[in-house]
Protein backbone atom coordinates (compact mmCIF):
# COMPACT_ATOMS: atom_id res chain seq x y z
CA UNK A 1 0.00 0.00 0.00
CA UNK A 2 1.13 3.39 -1.19
CA UNK A 3 1.40 6.23 1.09
CA UNK A 4 -1.11 7.82 -1.33
CA UNK A 5 -3.35 5.30 -0.68
CA UNK A 6 -2.99 5.35 3.06
CA UNK A 7 -3.72 8.97 3.06
CA UNK A 8 -6.84 8.89 1.00
CA UNK A 9 -8.24 6.24 3.49
CA UNK A 10 -6.72 8.15 6.76
CA UNK A 11 -7.80 12.01 5.71
CA UNK A 12 -11.34 11.74 5.40
CA UNK A 13 -11.66 9.41 7.93
CA UNK A 14 -9.71 11.77 10.45
CA UNK A 15 -12.01 14.51 9.34
CA UNK A 16 -15.36 12.36 9.58
CA UNK A 17 -14.29 11.55 13.14
CA UNK A 18 -13.38 14.86 14.12
CA UNK A 19 -16.25 17.20 12.71
CA UNK A 20 -18.15 16.21 15.82
CA UNK A 21 -15.61 17.55 18.29
CA UNK A 22 -14.94 20.56 16.30
CA UNK A 23 -18.52 21.85 16.77
CA UNK A 24 -19.01 20.69 20.71
CA UNK A 25 -15.56 22.28 21.22
CA UNK A 26 -16.38 25.35 19.69
CA UNK A 27 -19.57 25.36 21.66
CA UNK A 28 -17.42 24.82 24.91
CA UNK A 29 -15.35 27.65 24.00
CA UNK A 30 -17.87 29.85 23.68
CA UNK A 31 -19.49 28.93 27.18
CA UNK A 32 -16.24 28.89 29.09
CA UNK A 33 -14.87 32.19 27.31
CA UNK A 34 -17.30 33.77 29.19
CA UNK A 35 -16.75 32.10 32.97
CA UNK A 36 -18.82 29.27 32.92
CA UNK A 37 -17.68 25.99 32.60
CA UNK A 38 -19.66 23.19 30.60
CA UNK A 39 -19.04 19.51 31.41
CA UNK A 40 -22.15 18.91 29.99
CA UNK A 41 -20.96 18.70 26.64
CA UNK A 42 -21.40 15.36 26.75
CA UNK A 43 -25.04 15.24 27.58
CA UNK A 44 -25.60 18.42 24.80
CA UNK A 45 -24.30 15.85 22.32
CA UNK A 46 -26.46 13.06 23.54
CA UNK A 47 -29.74 15.35 23.36
CA UNK A 48 -28.67 16.88 19.99
CA UNK A 49 -27.96 13.21 18.53
CA UNK A 50 -31.28 11.66 19.73
CA UNK A 51 -33.47 14.53 18.46
CA UNK A 52 -32.00 14.48 15.12
CA UNK A 53 -32.39 11.00 14.90
CA UNK A 54 -35.60 11.29 15.95
CA UNK A 55 -36.74 14.00 13.56
CA UNK A 56 -34.96 12.53 11.15
CA UNK A 57 -36.83 9.10 11.21
CA UNK A 58 -40.59 10.99 11.31
CA UNK A 59 -40.12 13.69 8.65
CA UNK A 60 -38.03 11.87 6.44
CA UNK A 61 -41.04 11.11 3.92
CA UNK A 62 -41.82 15.25 3.87
CA UNK A 63 -38.40 16.29 3.42
CA UNK A 64 -36.51 14.31 1.67
CA UNK A 65 -32.87 15.14 0.44
CA UNK A 66 -32.81 17.75 3.11
CA UNK A 67 -33.67 15.74 6.39
CA UNK A 68 -30.02 15.70 7.60
CA UNK A 69 -29.83 19.06 7.26
CA UNK A 70 -32.84 20.39 8.91
CA UNK A 71 -32.55 17.58 12.01
CA UNK A 72 -29.24 19.28 12.46
CA UNK A 73 -31.50 22.78 12.88
CA UNK A 74 -33.65 20.58 15.39
CA UNK A 75 -31.08 18.78 17.09
CA UNK A 76 -28.98 22.92 17.62
CA UNK A 77 -32.65 24.21 19.26
CA UNK A 78 -32.56 21.22 21.41
CA UNK A 79 -29.18 20.88 22.38
CA UNK A 80 -29.45 25.11 22.97
CA UNK A 81 -33.10 24.64 25.04
CA UNK A 82 -31.47 22.04 26.92
CA UNK A 83 -28.16 24.22 28.22
CA UNK A 84 -30.93 26.57 29.27
CA UNK A 85 -31.23 24.54 32.44
CA UNK A 86 -27.08 24.50 33.03
CA UNK A 87 -27.18 28.45 32.49
CA UNK A 88 -30.06 29.13 35.29
CA UNK A 89 -28.25 26.94 37.20
CA UNK A 90 -25.13 28.07 37.07
CA UNK A 91 -25.31 31.61 36.59
CA UNK A 92 -29.01 32.78 38.04
CA UNK A 93 -28.80 30.53 40.93
CA UNK A 94 -24.76 30.10 41.15
CA UNK A 95 -24.57 26.75 41.74
CA UNK A 96 -21.48 24.63 41.59
CA UNK A 97 -20.87 24.63 37.45
CA UNK A 98 -19.37 21.19 38.03
CA UNK A 99 -22.22 19.66 39.68
CA UNK A 100 -24.60 21.33 36.92
CA UNK A 101 -22.58 20.10 33.71
CA UNK A 102 -22.82 16.64 35.44
CA UNK A 103 -26.78 17.10 36.14
CA UNK A 104 -26.95 17.79 32.59
CA UNK A 105 -25.12 14.36 31.04
CA UNK A 106 -26.99 12.47 33.86
CA UNK A 107 -30.55 13.99 32.58
CA UNK A 108 -29.49 14.42 29.02
CA UNK A 109 -28.67 10.51 28.93
CA UNK A 110 -31.82 9.71 31.04
CA UNK A 111 -34.22 11.45 29.60
CA UNK A 112 -33.48 9.93 26.11
CA UNK A 113 -32.78 6.62 26.77
CA UNK A 114 -36.48 6.84 28.22
CA UNK A 115 -37.89 8.45 25.36
CA UNK A 116 -36.37 5.97 22.87
CA UNK A 117 -37.95 3.35 25.01
CA UNK A 118 -41.36 5.05 25.14
CA UNK A 119 -41.62 5.71 21.54
CA UNK A 120 -39.80 2.11 19.63
CA UNK A 121 -40.51 -0.01 22.27
CA UNK A 122 -36.62 -0.54 22.62
CA UNK A 123 -33.60 0.56 23.41
CA UNK A 124 -32.23 1.98 20.48
CA UNK A 125 -34.09 3.90 17.52
CA UNK A 126 -34.39 2.93 13.67
CA UNK A 127 -31.61 3.12 11.42
CA UNK A 128 -32.07 6.28 9.54
CA UNK A 129 -32.54 6.11 5.42
CA UNK A 130 -31.30 9.42 5.20
CA UNK A 131 -28.03 10.76 6.80
CA UNK A 132 -24.55 12.44 5.66
CA UNK A 133 -23.24 10.45 2.82
CA UNK A 134 -19.83 11.21 1.58
CA UNK A 135 -19.51 13.20 -1.77
CA UNK A 136 -16.71 14.31 -4.19
CA UNK A 137 -16.77 18.57 -4.00
CA UNK A 138 -16.89 19.80 -7.74
CA UNK A 139 -13.66 21.50 -8.72
CA UNK A 140 -11.81 20.80 -5.82
CA UNK A 141 -11.72 17.39 -6.06
CA UNK A 142 -9.96 17.54 -9.40
CA UNK A 143 -6.98 19.38 -8.30
CA UNK A 144 -4.08 16.97 -8.80
CA UNK A 145 -3.45 14.96 -5.54
CA UNK A 146 -4.68 17.48 -2.64
CA UNK A 147 -8.00 16.83 -4.53
CA UNK A 148 -8.00 13.32 -3.62
CA UNK A 149 -7.09 13.40 -0.36
CA UNK A 150 -9.02 16.07 0.86
CA UNK A 151 -11.73 16.99 -1.63
CA UNK A 152 -13.36 13.40 -2.17
CA UNK A 153 -14.88 10.88 -0.63
CA UNK A 154 -15.24 13.52 2.68
CA UNK A 155 -18.25 15.29 3.80
CA UNK A 156 -19.68 18.67 3.59
CA UNK A 157 -20.28 18.53 7.34
CA UNK A 158 -16.20 18.24 7.77
CA UNK A 159 -15.60 21.72 5.99
CA UNK A 160 -19.18 23.57 7.25
CA UNK A 161 -17.13 22.27 11.05
CA UNK A 162 -13.86 24.03 9.94
CA UNK A 163 -15.57 27.64 8.44
CA UNK A 164 -17.25 27.63 11.37
CA UNK A 165 -14.31 27.22 13.77
CA UNK A 166 -13.13 30.24 11.16
CA UNK A 167 -16.05 32.37 11.91
CA UNK A 168 -15.76 31.37 15.58
CA UNK A 169 -12.33 32.97 15.93
CA UNK A 170 -13.29 35.95 13.83
CA UNK A 171 -16.58 36.25 16.45
CA UNK A 172 -14.35 36.12 19.24
CA UNK A 173 -11.21 38.54 18.22
CA UNK A 174 -12.70 40.70 16.13
CA UNK A 175 -15.98 41.69 16.72
CA UNK A 176 -17.56 43.84 19.69
CA UNK A 177 -19.31 41.04 20.78
CA UNK A 178 -16.24 38.47 21.50
CA UNK A 179 -14.78 41.08 23.15
CA UNK A 180 -17.43 41.59 25.58
CA UNK A 181 -17.96 37.94 25.66
CA UNK A 182 -14.17 37.57 26.79
CA UNK A 183 -13.92 40.22 29.18
CA UNK A 184 -17.11 38.60 31.17
CA UNK A 185 -14.78 35.60 31.48
CA UNK A 186 -11.78 37.28 32.80
CA UNK A 187 -12.76 40.39 35.01
CA UNK A 188 -16.90 40.23 35.33
CA UNK A 189 -16.86 42.89 37.83
CA UNK A 190 -14.48 45.46 35.42
CA UNK A 191 -16.92 44.62 32.86
CA UNK A 192 -19.90 45.12 34.79
CA UNK A 193 -18.51 49.03 35.07
CA UNK A 194 -17.88 49.46 32.02
CA UNK A 195 -21.92 48.62 30.93
CA UNK A 196 -21.75 45.27 29.86
CA UNK A 197 -24.41 43.00 31.31
CA UNK A 198 -21.97 40.12 32.43
CA UNK A 199 -25.12 37.72 33.66
CA UNK A 200 -26.69 38.26 29.94
CA UNK A 201 -23.56 37.45 28.01
CA UNK A 202 -22.65 34.22 29.97
CA UNK A 203 -26.32 33.51 29.54
CA UNK A 204 -25.14 33.73 25.55
CA UNK A 205 -21.87 32.16 25.98
CA UNK A 206 -24.03 29.03 27.25
CA UNK A 207 -26.63 29.06 25.32
CA UNK A 208 -24.26 29.25 22.12
CA UNK A 209 -22.87 26.07 23.18
CA UNK A 210 -25.85 24.05 23.91
CA UNK A 211 -26.68 25.01 20.09
CA UNK A 212 -23.19 23.89 18.73
CA UNK A 213 -22.78 20.47 20.93
CA UNK A 214 -26.41 19.48 20.07
CA UNK A 215 -25.03 20.41 16.32
CA UNK A 216 -21.85 18.18 16.92
CA UNK A 217 -24.27 14.77 18.26
CA UNK A 218 -26.62 15.34 15.41
CA UNK A 219 -23.56 14.99 13.28
CA UNK A 220 -22.50 12.28 15.24
CA UNK A 221 -25.40 10.30 14.89
CA UNK A 222 -26.24 10.81 10.77
CA UNK A 223 -23.02 10.66 9.70
CA UNK A 224 -21.30 7.77 11.88
CA UNK A 225 -23.77 5.61 13.92
CA UNK A 226 -27.22 6.39 11.67
CA UNK A 227 -29.32 5.36 14.86
CA UNK A 228 -29.18 6.58 18.52
CA UNK A 229 -29.02 3.64 21.56
CA UNK A 230 -27.30 3.94 24.71
CA UNK A 231 -23.27 4.14 23.39
CA UNK A 232 -24.04 6.55 20.30
CA UNK A 233 -22.36 9.04 22.26
CA UNK A 234 -19.77 7.82 24.38
CA UNK A 235 -17.55 9.92 25.40
CA UNK A 236 -16.83 12.13 22.41
CA UNK A 237 -18.25 15.28 24.53
CA UNK A 238 -15.36 15.07 27.43
CA UNK A 239 -12.98 14.32 24.18
CA UNK A 240 -14.36 18.24 22.85
CA UNK A 241 -14.09 19.30 26.44
CA UNK A 242 -10.23 17.89 26.52
CA UNK A 243 -9.80 19.50 22.88
CA UNK A 244 -10.95 22.64 24.00
CA UNK A 245 -8.35 22.65 26.81
CA UNK A 246 -5.79 21.08 24.37
CA UNK A 247 -6.16 23.89 21.99
CA UNK A 248 -5.49 26.22 25.07
CA UNK A 249 -9.77 28.22 24.70
CA UNK A 250 -8.88 29.04 21.59
CA UNK A 251 -11.43 28.78 18.76
CA UNK A 252 -8.58 27.39 16.09
CA UNK A 253 -6.51 25.54 18.81
CA UNK A 254 -9.83 23.93 19.47
CA UNK A 255 -10.12 22.26 16.12
CA UNK A 256 -6.75 21.31 15.83
CA UNK A 257 -7.15 19.68 18.91
CA UNK A 258 -10.02 18.36 17.74
CA UNK A 259 -8.79 16.97 14.43
CA UNK A 260 -6.03 14.93 16.39
CA UNK A 261 -8.55 13.12 18.51
CA UNK A 262 -10.04 12.59 15.28
CA UNK A 263 -7.60 11.56 13.99
CA UNK A 264 -6.70 9.05 17.05
CA UNK A 265 -10.04 7.58 17.13
CA UNK A 266 -10.61 7.27 13.10
CA UNK A 267 -6.75 5.12 13.85
CA UNK A 268 -8.82 2.54 16.17
CA UNK A 269 -11.95 2.53 13.47
CA UNK A 270 -9.51 1.75 10.39
CA UNK A 271 -5.87 0.67 12.05
CA UNK A 272 -5.84 -3.37 11.29
CA UNK A 273 -6.40 -2.09 7.45
CA UNK A 274 -3.21 0.47 7.57
CA UNK A 275 -0.35 -1.84 6.96
CA UNK A 276 2.06 -0.53 9.87
CA UNK A 277 -0.79 -1.01 12.55
CA UNK A 278 -2.27 -4.29 10.81
CA UNK A 279 -0.26 -6.42 13.62
CA UNK A 280 -1.16 -4.32 16.32
CA UNK A 281 -4.36 -5.88 18.42
CA UNK A 282 -7.65 -4.17 18.29
CA UNK A 283 -7.77 -3.57 21.51
CA UNK A 284 -5.23 -1.47 21.64
CA UNK A 285 -6.20 1.07 19.12
CA UNK A 286 -9.62 0.98 20.16
CA UNK A 287 -8.67 2.63 23.69
CA UNK A 288 -5.95 4.64 21.81
CA UNK A 289 -7.84 7.95 21.58
CA UNK A 290 -8.78 8.07 25.43
CA UNK A 291 -4.85 7.48 25.77
CA UNK A 292 -3.39 10.00 23.56
CA UNK A 293 -6.46 12.28 25.49
CA UNK A 294 -5.04 11.90 28.97
CA UNK A 295 -1.27 12.06 27.44
CA UNK A 296 -2.03 15.60 25.41
CA UNK A 297 -3.63 17.10 28.69
CA UNK A 298 -1.08 15.79 31.56
CA UNK A 299 1.55 17.14 28.80
CA UNK A 300 -0.12 20.86 28.24
CA UNK A 301 -2.70 21.32 30.57
CA UNK A 302 0.34 23.54 32.70
CA UNK A 303 0.74 25.79 30.15
CA UNK A 304 -2.70 26.37 29.11
CA UNK A 305 -3.89 29.36 31.04
CA UNK A 306 -8.08 29.22 31.49
CA UNK A 307 -9.97 32.39 31.67
CA UNK A 308 -9.37 33.82 34.58
CA UNK A 309 -13.16 34.12 36.37
CA UNK A 310 -13.48 30.76 35.00
CA UNK A 311 -16.32 28.50 37.32
CA UNK A 312 -16.19 32.03 39.57
CA UNK A 313 -19.77 32.57 39.72
CA UNK A 314 -20.53 37.27 39.43
CA UNK A 315 -22.58 38.77 42.26
CA UNK A 316 -23.23 42.52 41.48
CA UNK A 317 -21.81 44.72 43.72
CA UNK A 318 -18.90 41.89 45.04
CA UNK A 319 -15.22 42.48 44.79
Amino acid sequence: MSLMDILLILVPSTLLWATPLIFTALGGNFSERSGVVNIGLEGLMVIGAFAAIVFNLTFVDALGASTPWVSLLVAMAVGALLSVLHAVASISFRADQVVSGVAINLLAIGAALFLVKLIYGKGQTDIIQRGFSKVDIPILGDIPVIGPIFFQNTYYTSYLAILVAILAWFVMYKTPFGLRLRSVGEHPMAADTMGINVIKMRYIGVIISGGLAGIGGGVYAQAISSDFGHATISGQGFMALAALIFGKWHPLGAMGAAIFFGFAQSLSIIGNSLPFLENIPSVYLAIAPYVLTILALTGFIGRAEAPKALSQPYIKGSR
